[in-house]
């Protein structure tokens, strides 16, 4: 078995050990294995393919650089998460206006439950998701888009999970009549499309 074979059998806080330790590869194999989902929620942080290619960038150097400042107490992914939302983020503050994408943009965007989501609902989704305060759109984009648990979004957020089901709550209630749903508090904003009903 070849070197980057035993890599890529290894958990990723395995491999992120071994890179402090010194391999030259190991951050490598933790950057294939992530950088798709990390890609996917810096577009949905950033709106924009650009700035989030440049925020993914600069994440994983920064991780690179800091792999030893990881303390354990989450798993690599919640703390790659951490690393690639607040890289967003700082880059999303030095803009203003905040660029927003274009639909020919957003309809290309993957969507890890696209099995039963129609192209023009994501549209109005994330096209909704665009007009919420940046509080509210990051705890839904964390917990309803990339379905990461409570816990893991206020990990990343820094935030108690109180707040974040607070904000995920008033984003959801804000969402309603923007896309002229039936949609309760306590539903995922990515859920299928409930046509309000029809007064008797």
């Amino acid at each position: 078995m070849s070197r980057l074979e035993e890599l890529r059998d290894l958990p990723d806080r395995d491999l992120l050990s071994t890179h402090c330790a010194g391999d030259p590869d190991a951050f490598g194999e933790l950057f294939r294995r992530h950088r798709d989902q990390m890609w996917a929620l810096a577009v949905r942080v950033a709106r924009d393919p650009e700035l989030a290619a440049d925020a993914v960038q600069e994440a994983f150097i920064a991780a690179f650089r800091g792999a030893d400042t990881f303390r354990g107490e989450a798993a690599v992914t919640t703390w790659l998460h951490r690393i690639v939302v607040n890289s967003c983020l700082d880059r999303l503050r030095r803009i203003k206006p905040v660029t927003h994408l274009h639909d020919a943009d957003l309809s290309v965007l993957p969507d890890p439950r696209d099995h039963h989501q129609s192209v023009d609902i994501r549209l109005d989704i994330r096209a909704a998701l665009d007009q919420l305060p940046e509080r509210q759109r990051m705890a839904l984009v964390l917990v309803d888009m990339h379905g990461l648990p409570i816990a893991e979004a206020a990990g990343i957020l820094n935030v108690a999970e109180g707040t974040v089901k607070s904000r995920c709550a008033r984003g959801r209630a804000a969402m309603v009549p923007l896309l002229g749903l039936a949609l309760r508090a306590d539903e995922p904003v990515d859920s299928p499309r409930k046509e309000p009903k029809a007064s008797p």
